[in-house]
């Protein structure tokens, strides 16, 4: 459910100051950079260093990290293999091996990204009228969207719609949401991803948190957040070092092949981190020791799949910016599937229909990711909703600034 990085190795540029997308996974649409005219205003952008330039002028497009964004595309393309294997699951075991392979990290390394571009976020209005419109709004749409299409064309009569209890791939707007208005608190905490991990730990042996929210999810995954939240840009240079690459390799391979080994004999319901342990049929210790295995492992895999994401500008590095769009959209095609037995003809199930089908898969995140499919959805993923919300004075302030600098450059030029 995943994409992009930067730089190559110790010879490579040094990372630029984190810059946060315009649209996309990991978070809502990029902040309007203030003008900087007085104390209301001070202070950096919500993704931005101290540093960044706060003017439009000086925040260009390219100004955009490339390695992040290649890291959201290649995430989101797992994301989608990851969906179009679930239901050959069973049939191949090199199959197998790739889901458990893949459901160990692509999560994680989505939600990381998510907690380091959260790392400004707080409560000025501005930023939670962002939040409001790039992650609560498209979840009150996407969610009343899956539930009419399950059951209007899933034939699922007993489907209906409930904000409260988050269904197929909306769980992640609810969580992104809920973390990003935690982001200020865990700046306080003097050990954060030690307790963001007891929580999670808490949470895995607690089957009577429910659905509600779909919280199991959302304090399960949370240490992954917090953790990209007290992450700095040198750590990822850190894991993109040349050795470190080298190390990935056989790492990978013995990742690979244990999950070829438990594949068979694992429960991978635990990788999606929606239940306690005793609703696995696991006794309650299980989930404390789940939980921290797995975030370790994660941690490992989601190193690996950094020192690999390459950090210069490709084809698909602009597709970065769309990785939310594609992470929606795709879930109706992959819902459409399962109702029509797309997949459950023979020849999927042979090695050439498997790589097929991965391919499509592929291939259709991609699509779903371009900017003429944001053009077209923007309306739902990215609403202005300037009817909705008063303007504050800091605003009044910057746009009058802006006007003045306006008038007087225009007064100088004509002088």
């Amino acid at each position: 459910m995943t994409d992009t990085l930067r730089t190559q190795g110790r010879t490579g540029s040094p990372l630029p100051p984190a810059v946060r997308p315009t649209e996309g996974v990991p978070g809502p649409r990029a902040p309007e950079p203030p003008a900087a005219t007085g104390p209301a205003t001070a202070g950096p952008a919500p993704d931005a260093t101290p540093s960044q330039p706060s003017s439009p002028a000086a925040q260009p497009a390219k100004s955009r990290d490339a390695f992040f964004d290649n890291a959201k595309y290649l995430a989101i393309v797992l994301v989608a293999m990851g969906h179009t294997w679930e239901p050959l699951k069973g049939q191949s075991r090199t199959v197998d091996a790739l889901y458990v392979l893949v459901y160990g990290f692509h999560m994680p390394a989505f939600i990381i990204v998510s907690g380091y571009f959260s790392r400004n976020f707080d409560m000025r209005p501005d930023r939670l009228r962002r939040l409001v419109t790039g992650v609560l709004v498209p979840y009150v749409l996407f969610e009343t969207a899956y539930s009419l299409f399950d059951r209007y064309v899933g034939g699922n009569a007993d489907q209906t719609i409930s904000l409260l209890d988050p269904w197929y791939l909306t769980w992640f707007l609810v969580a992104l949401f809920v973390w990003r208005l935690t982001a200020p608190l865990w700046k306080l905490v003097r050990w954060p991803v030690p307790v963001a991990l007891g929580l999670a730990a808490l949470a895995c042996v607690s089957p009577e948190i429910g659905n509600d929210l779909d919280l199991q999810r959302v304090l399960q995954f949370l240490p992954f957040f917090v953790l990209g939240l007290v992450m700095k840009p040198e750590h990822f240079q850190m894991v993109r070092r040349r050795e470190v690459r080298v190390l990935s390799v056989p790492v990978l391979a013995a990742a690979l092949a244990v999950g070829y080994w438990a594949a068979p004999r694992m429960n991978d319901s635990w990788f999606y981190h929606r239940d306690a342990a005793q609703e696995l049929g696991a006794p309650w210790w299980a989930g404390v020791v789940m939980t921290l295995a797995l975030f370790g492992c994660s941690l490992l895999l989601t190193a690996c799949f950094f020192a690999w994401t390459p950090g210069r500008q490709y084809w698909f590095t602009a597709l970065g910016a769309g990785t939310l769009y594609g992470y929606l959209l795709h879930g109706f095609v992959v819902r459409a599937s399962r109702q029509w037995d797309w997949l459950d003809h023979a020849w999927v199930r042979t090695p050439a229909g498997e790589i097929f089908v991965t391919v499509v898969a592929a291939a259709l995140i991609t699509v779903l990711c371009t900017r003429p499919v944001q053009r077209v959805f923007r309306f739902a993923m990215e609403p202005k909703m300037a009817w909705a919300f008063k303007q504050d004075a800091t605003e009044l302030a910057r746009e009058r600034t802006k006007a003045n600098a306006k008038a007087k450059a225009s007064a100088g030029a004509n002088a």
